[in-house]
């Protein structure tokens, strides 16, 4: 199947465009998209998924804490009948590296607090991963909020998905550089459960009845 690999920088400064722009000249279906003056993971995303036509589309980091060699089981159970396929930290023989207490007591409260905007018939035990593939047509015309890091939960909360799989991975250890989550990510996550939980509160009152 034709598969593209799409780079999003924010105006880095740590040589992301020049590494991309080396393997681009070899593999021309490696892109480069250069956002400015803008920020937000979720936004990234997003903004990458419109520079494709792709049916699935997916998300994954570059600093190789998701694992590359993952990507095939995803679309594997997407082509199994799967919506949505996560990398899940947290499945069967799922697991993290090197994280303190502190980080693991944080990821525990927030998959918790995530629990009363998942859908009863969708919840999964890793709403928080940022590494996942899903058919394009279960989010057309939906618009996600841009800030924040989670938009799976939002995806889930808001999508047209009709059946997730989880695939186990171990989330690697970061190679360089260090994570860009700070008390501002706290406050978007805390904004977008708000959001969410109004959406499934006034959305389910205004879907018209079967």
């Amino acid at each position: 199947m034709p598969w593209n690999i799409i780079v999003v920088d924010d105006e880095s400064s740590d040589g992301t465009a020049q590494a991309v722009q080396r393997y681009f000249e070899s593999e021309p279906r490696v892109r480069l998209v250069t956002r400015t003056a803008q920020s937000g993971l979720a936004g990234a995303i997003t903004y990458g998924w419109a520079q494709t036509d792709a049916d699935l589309i997916g998300v994954m980091d570059a600093d190789l804490q998701h694992p590359p060699e993952l990507l095939p089981n995803l679309i594997v159970a997407i082509a199994n009948g799967a919506d949505l396929a996560i990398a899940s930290r947290y499945a069967n023989n799922g697991s993290v590296e090197n994280w303190s207490w502190v980080r693991k007591a944080v990821s525990c409260v927030a998959v918790v607090a995530s629990r009363p905007v998942q859908r009863q018939t969708l919840r999964v035990v890793d709403p928080m991963s940022g590494f996942f593939v899903l058919r394009r047509e279960c989010i057309a015309g939906l618009e996600f909020q841009p800030a924040g890091f989670r938009l799976l939960l939002e995806i889930l909360a808001r999508g047209r998905i009709n059946s997730v799989a989880e695939v186990p991975f171990t989330f690697a250890s970061r190679h360089s550089g260090a994570s860009k989550a700070n008390a501002m990510t706290a406050v978007h996550y805390f904004v977008l459960l708000y959001r969410l939980s109004r959406h499934l509160i006034f959305g389910s009152r205004n879907r018209p009845s079967s």
